[in-house]
């Protein structure tokens, strides 16, 4: 009995040691695959918290999904005269939405959050209203925007792990990845051809291998904060920290730890025969047209499952490798849609026949030549 009480406490504590195997100074934080949402590092991850301009990222996300990348947006003088980290735009001028989306997030423009509120909205206020119906829409409960810029103010809040899957969101978007992932880059103003040079604050880009963005942020109320993410082997990772001294040091922590436990790993085969046909009485095999992969811990092995949707009866003619239907295969929480295909060619019922009717043909011409 003293031997197995002194198992159990070992067991525990080796237990606690693996699984906080590293401390961040962040007051709060959160680590994730973007791919799955497994949350894979949390420190009161689930505690509300200003969160400076890492706001802009649900500002980006509301403009791409809700307005044009083609738009002019022209600048208000509301707009022009915000506080903070600029992109010093000035009232009157005209500049492209996806340019003024980079000097939101290299630059960290309030003046540019401002504008692209008020293009796709009409006003602040209700633009910061639709930024929190997407972030309550998306599972991201504990959230509320009161402006598009990150600037402090009662019931401005997140959390990190609210933070984490907005961002997990955003990054669906191609746009938003192109544009978070630039380090520099001039843009021009429409109104008179002048050019502005963007430089992104975000170092992990400089510095982390593997780095594809997100934001930084900072206010002195809200404390150092930043959302980062990164890509290695096809296992995408995303870290949030609030309120964090040491940022730089406590995403490399977490995004190498997060690298080291988890990799990309075949769930179902191309070619995998998921169900057993018939075409009239042709024997067929219904396979998947392509493999589906999912991120797991090392080690383990993905449950994949899968739903079909065929048709009850097929009937030739089928080519071989023509689609009879597609499948829902759902690994890690995440669903995809596969085309399922006919593995073998199957003849129809009249070209059925007319071979049936040549042979029959050719066999009286064999037994007429013998009777000559």
């Amino acid at each position: 009995m003293k031997k197995m009480l002194i198992f159990c406490i070992m067991a525990l504590v080796l237990h606690s040691h693996t699984a906080f195997a590293y401390s961040v100074s962040a007051e709060y934080a959160c680590c994730m695959i973007a791919e799955t949402g497994k949350v894979v590092y949390e420190k009161n991850a689930y505690s509300r918290h200003a969160m400076a301009s890492t706001t802009k990222i649900m500002t980006a996300l509301l403009a791409i999904e809700q307005g044009t990348l083609d738009d002019t947006v022209t600048v208000s003088k509301n707009a022009a005269g915000q506080e903070g980290s600029s992109v010093y735009l000035r009232a009157g001028d005209k500049i492209n939405m996806k340019n003024l989306l980079y000097g939101l997030m290299l630059n960290s423009g309030n003046d540019a959050a401002v504008a692209v509120a008020e293009h796709v909205s009409g006003s602040v206020e209700q633009f910061a209203a639709e930024m929190t119906e997407k972030a309550h829409a998306i599972g991201a409960k504990s959230t509320q925007f009161k402006n598009p810029n990150g600037l402090d103010a009662d019931g401005h809040y997140t959390t990190a792990y609210d933070l984490a899957l907005i961002t997990r969101e955003a990054l669906k978007q191609p746009a938003f990845k192109e544009i978070v992932s630039t380090k520099s880059i001039h843009v021009p103003l429409e109104n008179n051809g002048s050019m502005l040079y963007l430089s992104n604050h975000n170092k992990m880009l400089q510095y982390y291998k593997g780095a594809t963005g997100v934001k930084t942020g900072f206010t002195k109320a809200t404390g150092r904060c930043l959302v980062s993410s990164a890509e290695r082997d096809g296992v995408e990772v995303i870290a949030v920290t609030l309120n964090a001294p040491d940022d730089w040091n406590d995403h490399t922590k977490m995004l190498d730890d997060a690298f080291e436990k988890y990799e990309r790993v075949q769930a179902v085969q191309q070619g995998m025969v998921v169900k057993e046909l018939s075409a009239g009485e042709t024997p067929v095999n219904a396979v998947l047209a392509e493999e589906v992969s999912t991120v797991c811990r090392k080690g383990t092995k993905p449950q994949a499952d899968i739903t079909l949707h065929l048709a009850e009866r097929l009937a030739g003619p089928l080519d071989e490798g023509e689609k009879i239907g597609y499948a829902e295969v759902k690994t890690g929480g995440n669903v995809k849609t596969v085309d399922v295909l006919c593995d073998r060619a199957v003849v129809g019922e009249l070209k059925r026949d007319r071979i049936a009717l040549r042979e029959a043909f050719l066999k009286m011409l064999g037994f007429w030549a013998l009777m000559r």
